[in-house]
């Protein structure tokens, strides 16, 4: 069934009239959708709109709703991943893509001292990495949409933003495993959990010797082998849900 993010301002009763350009585009022009086709509506307040075309304008659609809950298609903690973007700008859209799939809350493209790419071409990307984010959202019915975040770097990243959980992935000289750190510290329902993943050229001297001097920050590994970047990040959150959802507390 389509799914689509709408305002709940757009809500009256049991009905529903949707009339923002790209959502009219897409279900009538894109869908060719028709009278009595279903359609599956999202607000801001992740309440979920099991709906019924009842009529189509040439600038707007009403539906009527048969249904409407709290969606639970999201995480119960707010998972954000701090990222040195890819030199390769398909397999980053395909980093972006999958983190949202996996619940991100937001991504913070960092500028790390390996980071393949230049600030200026970071800074360009950010809206297309955001317009991925939303699309991934509505194929995959997130009941959000999640952030991207202006470019940062790591320190001022976390001088700026409190976090209940940080976490960097350092494969090469961390002791401790992802398991063994959701087992000591398990997650509570709400928290901010950060995981901060480096550039294609790893982490520097410099950033390792910060992680260190930084209490706040977990040094992890998630085994043996070396992943390449994207690699990393898709296995990093897919075994953060998985390790916290074992062990969560509420």
């Amino acid at each position: 069934m389509p799914h689509f993010f709408i305002d709940s301002n757009n809500v009256t009763g049991n009905t529903v009239t949707i009339c923002d350009k790209d959502n009219y585009n897409h279900i009538v022009k894109s869908l060719r959708a028709k009278l009595g086709e279903n359609l599956l509506l999202i607000d801001e307040n992740s309440v979920q709109y099991e709906t019924v075309i009842k009529e189509i304008t040439q600038n707007s659609i009403v539906a009527d709703i048969s249904n409407q809950y709290q969606s639970a298609r999201k995480l119960d903690f707010e998972l954000y991943l701090a990222q040195s973007p890819l030199r390769n700008s398909d397999a980053q859209a395909f980093l972006i893509e999958k983190a949202t799939e996996l619940g991100v809350s937001g991504v913070y493209p960092i500028y790390t001292d390996n980071c393949a790419l230049a600030k200026s071409v970071i800074e360009k990307k950010i809206d297309k990495w955001q317009r991925i984010m939303y699309e991934s959202s509505k194929q995959c019915e997130r009941a959000d949409i999640p952030v991207c975040f202006n470019m940062t770097e790591i320190q001022k990243l976390l001088d700026e933003v409190k976090f209940d959980k940080i976490i960097a992935f350092c494969e090469r000289i961390a002791k401790k495993s992802l398991h063994e750190f959701s087992s000591e510290t398990p997650v509570k329902k709400g928290e901010k959990v950060l995981i901060i993943i480096g550039p294609e050229g790893g982490f520097s001297e410099r950033e390792f010797e910060y992680f260190a001097a930084n209490p706040q920050v977990a040094m992890l590994t998630l085994g043996n082998l070396i992943l390449r970047a994207e690699t990393a990040v898709t296995v990093a959150l897919g075994n953060v849900i998985y390790e916290f959802e074992n062990n969560k507390q509420n």
